[in-house]
């Protein structure tokens, strides 16, 4: 069961299959882990019920509670991201109702899996929300320890930090960076990985002074813009949206996204 915003809906890791639908760390870890009980026989089913754009309370208060009623065994939770990325944002309120719903979800005896923030110290003009990502991470981890949750560290997996891990709004991970997130998190869970997903890429050849001044121009004008315009009219990018994947169902080979190269 994975519960959250839009890391865990998938954006921008485009399904290859049907059109304006995202798959996601969350959906290729769920592909790994019906594969693996396929192979002893057990079944397996997911539900995906994140929602891009939603906050920590919206993600609790919504998703949460039907998310126990299906009976989970293993629920992700990822949310406060929307939160943090806010001019005004009280951490210590947004890691406090994050530790209860993680002790709600483990009083039915379910395993949790929380998920770091990432580090962004690298990222040109995004880097300057960095301080956050630091503390919402020590403070994540802190309610890992105190709950008995898995806690997926993508803060230090240095393989994220290259621009070619992210999407274009330099917020949303490309399909290669959701599945490095994905190894990551089936590592956290015990399973072994077949490929080296810790290893940055070659690094590719620097921007010129030129060159990046007008990424950052074109970043600003098609991406943040937008961003400030819906903060400041109330908007949000999930609105009217609906899960993706509401209900469990079986993983089939089908739903398991090809590897991305």
């Amino acid at each position: 069961m994975a519960l959250g915003d839009s890391f865990t809906e998938g954006l921008v890791d485009a399904d290859p299959v049907a059109e304006d639908d995202y798959v996601g760390w969350a959906d290729r870890v769920a592909a790994a882990l019906a594969a693996r009980n396929a192979e002893i026989g057990a079944p397996f089913g997911y539900a995906n019920l994140a929602i891009r754009g939603r906050l920590i309370d919206a993600v609790i208060g919504e998703q949460l509670e039907p998310a126990l009623a299906l009976r989970p065994d293993l629920v992700s939770i990822s949310a406060g991201g929307n939160d943090v990325l806010r001019p005004r944002v009280s951490m210590p309120a947004v890691m406090d109702r994050l530790e209860q719903a993680t002790l709600r979800v483990r009083e039915t005896g379910a395993d949790v899996l929380l998920v770091t923030a990432p580090d962004v110290s690298w990222a040109p003009l995004v880097n300057r929300v960095h301080p956050r990502m630091v503390e919402y991470t020590a403070n994540l981890w802190g309610v890992g320890q105190r709950t008995g949750a898995f806690v997926v560290d993508i803060f230090t997996l240095h393989a994220l930090n290259d621009a070619r891990m992210w999407g274009p709004d330099r917020i949303h991970f490309s399909s290669q960076g959701h599945t490095r997130i994905a190894a990551q998190a089936l590592w956290t869970l015990g399973l072994e990985q077949d490929e080296d997903w810790t290893t940055p890429l070659e690094a590719a050849p620097p921007l010129g002074r030129i060159e990046s001044l007008q990424a950052d121009r074109e970043w600003v004008a098609s991406h943040l813009r937008p961003w400030i315009r819906r903060r400041i009219r109330g908007e949000s990018s999930g609105d009217d949206r609906v899960p993706k994947r509401p209900q469990v169902t079986p993983v089939t080979p089908m739903d398991d996204p090809p590897a991305t190269p």
